[in-house]
């Protein structure tokens, strides 16, 4: 099958596929859904800006997207796509899988594959050396007890052992992040925290540069610190 380049700048026709690469959209043109929409079955949109996928409304038939390399966050909005089975958002910006899962749950019952690698969200190395394989199986689990029918969870086939575990433990797999503490100065004074430093008051300020004495309160009179002896001039 030949492969054509559309009349609109930088879409790539080839028969039921239609591709839209690096491009720099922040959303998906109006024109593309007009024109391809009804027949498209594979779209990729990767290596793009998108923020929102608007628009994804007109491929009706969509059964492959492909949505790699963009800025989409954990709150994105898929339409119902009834026969997407395959859908890759790998090396976004989701850091949170709980509601997604819920939301593509609903969305696209029929999606198999489902990839998101390079996210925060997926704890392997690829975002953080830190991580192993124990959180990334974990994670795992915890995808395949909120989307049981999956066959292929990123670039690893799912396995009938995995499918039990995840059964019977995955609800017990959800990894829950701390909230990151505000770290702006009014932010934390704020929620109660105090930047300690053993200076007086006066030396806190960034824009005062100089030099504050003052005497010290407390005196040791113990015999046994060696912070008690002093060695005068004429003992050097």
């Amino acid at each position: 099958m030949s492969v054509m380049a559309s009349n609109d700048s930088g879409v790539v026709v080839d028969g039921t596929q239609v591709s839209y690469i690096s491009q720099e959209c922040e959303a998906i043109p109006e024109q593309l859904g007009s024109k391809h929409g009804l027949f498209t079955k594979r779209l990729d949109l990767s290596f793009n800006l998108l923020r929102s996928l608007e628009g994804l409304e007109e491929f009706v038939c969509l059964e492959e997207l492909i949505l790699d390399n963009n800025l989409l966050r954990s709150d994105l909005q898929l339409p119902r796509l009834p026969y997407l089975h395959t859908l890759t958002i790998n090396k976004n910006q989701i850091t949170e899988l709980d509601s997604l899962l819920d939301h593509l749950a609903e969305v696209v019952p029929s999606l198999k594959y489902l990839s998101l690698l390079g996210n925060v969200a997926c704890p392997n190395e690829l975002v953080n050396l830190d991580n192993d394989e124990n959180d990334y199986q974990r994670y795992r689990f915890f995808i395949l007890h909120k989307m049981p029918n999956l066959k292929f969870l990123d670039a690893r086939k799912v396995t009938q052992k995995e499918q039990r575990e995840a059964s019977t433990r995955g609800v017990f797999m959800k990894v829950v992040k701390p909230k990151e503490l505000a770290t702006g100065e009014s932010d934390l004074n704020r929620l109660g925290f105090h930047q300690y430093t053993p200076l007086p008051q006066g030396t806190r300020d960034g824009s005062n540069h100089k030099g504050i004495f003052a005497k010290c309160r407390y005196v040791y009179h113990g015999k046994h610190s060696e912070g008690n002896r002093f060695i005068r001039d004429d003992q050097l």
